[in-house]
């Protein structure tokens, strides 16, 4: 079946961008149908996945100090979590916040539908006292439609979501949100650490074959919502980690010369014998790299907050 509402025009002009390119690639948010929602909830329960657990460790340990710093200042703060998928972490510091009767409003954000009804579903139900504010947007939109929010404002931006930018691009993104902040505002990143190649590697391509299957939903989402004809087994996952720039890179690689026949489009994409289409970032930090990213966005750290391998680190930062 072939789309025809918005989604279908964000999707194909996310195909004529990126495979215009050199090499071709396709942004990250496109992982997230239905299908890549419950794949990558899959990836954050394996073993190899060490990223989930570090953060659950971080948030339980340090959710009463994480809430002495938002109400440092003695107001009512809207806690705004940017990429909230299923929320099961941002759901320690809720329970917590809510148990405390702190002063606040969740505001959850998320480019997937299914996932954000399903986040609200369950808060309903195990924080029934938790005021939710689901926001269905791309960041930037929802940074600007929160704009004439009268509160306060607390950003999270956790699960190592900002390593899905390069370090210019991560850049852009921290300063662009501290222009959307006033003085007293906060914001939570949620930074993987720079550690032992190999691990980092399992991460990315794991002996179950389940990040595979991430990847390649990318091509089955393209032939059911586009009319594409990509054959997967013509396609391979290739993950690659560098630890001299800290830059873990996705691609699906190409095993034959083919062409691609794209029906909503009415055009024929060309892959030559191993050719790449770049699909995904995961940029690794060590503190001096984050003490620069603060600096370069006019933004103060607070504190940081590690697990006890120090695999991971929660940095909170203020305007």
């Amino acid at each position: 079946m072939i789309r025809t509402d918005l989604q279908f025009a964000d999707v194909a002009q996310a195909l004529e961008e990126g495979f215009s390119q050199t090499p071709k690639r396709l942004p990250s948010w496109l992982f997230y149908d239905e299908t890549g929602d419950k794949i990558f909830q899959a990836i954050m329960h394996m073993p190899e996945y060490y990223l989930t657990t570090c953060e659950y460790e971080i948030l339980q340990m340090n959710k009463g100090k994480l809430l002495c710093h938002f109400k440092a200042v003695q107001s009512p703060f809207n806690l705004i979590e940017l990429g909230a998928g299923d929320g099961l972490k941002s759901e320690i510091l809720l329970k917590h916040f809510t148990e405390a009767r702190a002063e606040f409003i969740y505001s959850p954000i998320d480019v997937s539908e299914t996932v954000l009804q399903q986040l609200v579903g369950r808060l309903q139900h195990s924080v029934p006292r938790l005021s939710i504010n689901p926001i269905n947007k791309r960041y930037d939109e929802a940074i600007e439609l929160l704009q004439q929010d009268e509160f306060r404002k607390i950003f999270l931006f956790m699960g190592a979501n900002i390593g899905n930018f390069n370090v210019k691009e991560a850049t852009k993104f921290v300063s662009s949100t501290s222009k959307s902040m006033s003085p007293g505002d906060q914001l939570l990143i949620g930074f993987d650490l720079k550690k032992d190649p190999r691990l980092i590697q399992a991460a990315y391509d794991d002996p179950h074959g389940i990040t595979r299957d991430f990847n390649l939903n990318l091509l089955v989402r393209l032939n059911r919502e586009l009319g594409a004809q990509f054959q997967l087994d013509q396609f391979h996952h290739y993950p690659y980690y560098d630890p001299e720039t800290g830059m873990t890179k996705s691609y699906l690689v190409s095993l034959k010369n083919q062409d691609v026949y794209f029906e909503a489009c009415d055009k024929v994409v060309h892959f030559n014998r191993w050719e790449i289409i770049h699909t995904e970032v995961s940029q690794k930090y060590d503190m001096p790299m984050i003490d620069e990213l603060a600096s370069r966005a006019g933004l103060e750290v607070v504190d940081a907050f590690f697990d006890c391998k120090h695999y991971f680190c929660d940095v909170l930062f203020k305007k």
